[in-house]
């Protein structure tokens, strides 16, 4: 339910007017103004900007200051650019999204969905991770994807809408422990984002040489079901076209058959494999969220500079 119906329906206006807008004029026009906006958030209303310098100062300390402050100039203009692709994504056809996207091992992908055991899909916010959703839809692969209900609910169902319009499905957290397994049981592929701060439940494991709580759900779900888990990263591609290399690479784990043991490396494992692809592509991340807000020791607050 919105907070506040007044103010959540004058940005949700707002919104669709900049998107009508970025809709009428040409692609590569609507990118660029897409980019500005970000740097525009960043740098002018300096929205997260304190957020996104602490978090690269924690994840690169042996990294100039120049270094950076590049990354951080490119992640709000990948963040603008591509909340705009989001939205063009449900005008193009199977085809289109094909032609844009190359899978990166997708032949041990169908593999593993072979198996008819479902495969667990980790990602993070890297990339542009709807486009790497379509990548795999416009391909046939029957897909859902584990997502948190928006606090401005207008934008909840503009996002929903926006996913339907790709064959995507959306299991809402709040219930993703049953659904997921269901969606496992039907041979269905399932796609977590498991790289924000969990609130409740989570545990700690290293993400760039700091503790981060970290759900456990995603190891949870493969060790009950059986599924394969892997990781599938969309990056954009350099250049102006709007094309993406979807790399997708199996998460190596072996169980031992000690549940708490099992839930825990498998964690890092996951964890490590999405380090060191952001590593790959720093500018492409989204360090705005607040990775490393529950602490081990204390419960919450900042991580120590």
């Amino acid at each position: 339910m919105s907070r506040n119906p007044l103010k959540d329906g004058l940005e949700f206006g707002l919104f669709r007017v900049l998107t009508g807008v970025l809709f009428l004029v040409p692609e590569r026009l609507s990118m660029t103004l897409g980019a500005l906006t970000g740097w525009f958030a960043g740098y002018v209303l300096r929205l997260r900007k304190r957020v996104v310098d602490e978090h690269l100062l924690l994840a690169f300390p042996d990294e100039s200051d120049a270094w950076r402050r590049r990354v951080a100039r490119e992640c709000y203009l990948h963040l603008g650019r591509e909340t705009v692709a989001i939205f063009r994504l449900s005008r193009l056809t199977s085809d289109q999204l094909r032609s844009r996207t190359t899978m990166v091992g997708f032949e041990a992908f169908e593999a593993a969905m072979a198996l008819g055991k479902g495969v667990i899909l980790m990602t993070g916010h890297l990339g542009n991770w709807e486009v790497g959703a379509a990548g795999f839809t416009a391909r046939g692969v029957p897909f859902d994807a584990v997502a948190k209900s928006m606090q401005n609910s207008r934008f909840g169902e503009a996002l929903i809408s926006a996913r339907a319009g790709i064959g995507m499905g959306v299991i809402d957290v709040d219930v993703a422990p049953r659904r997921v397994l269901e969606s496992l049981r039907a041979g269905r592929s399932v796609a977590i984002l498991a790289d924000q701060n969990a609130h409740r439940g989570g545990i700690f494991v290293p993400f760039f040489g700091k503790m981060a709580s970290t759900a456990r759900g995603p190891a949870l779900f493969a060790l009950r079901s059986g599924a394969p888990m892997m990781l599938a990263i969309p990056l954009r591609d350099p250049g102006p076209g709007q094309t993406y290399t979807v790399t997708i690479e199996p998460i190596e784990f072996e169980a031992t058959g000690d549940r708490p043991f099992d839930i825990r490396q498998l964690t890092v494992a996951h964890t490590q494999a999405l380090e060191r692809a952001i590593r790959r592509a720093p500018g492409q991340y989204l360090w705005h969220h607040k990775r490393w807000k529950k602490r081990p020791d204390a419960g919450s607050g900042p991580v120590p500079g």
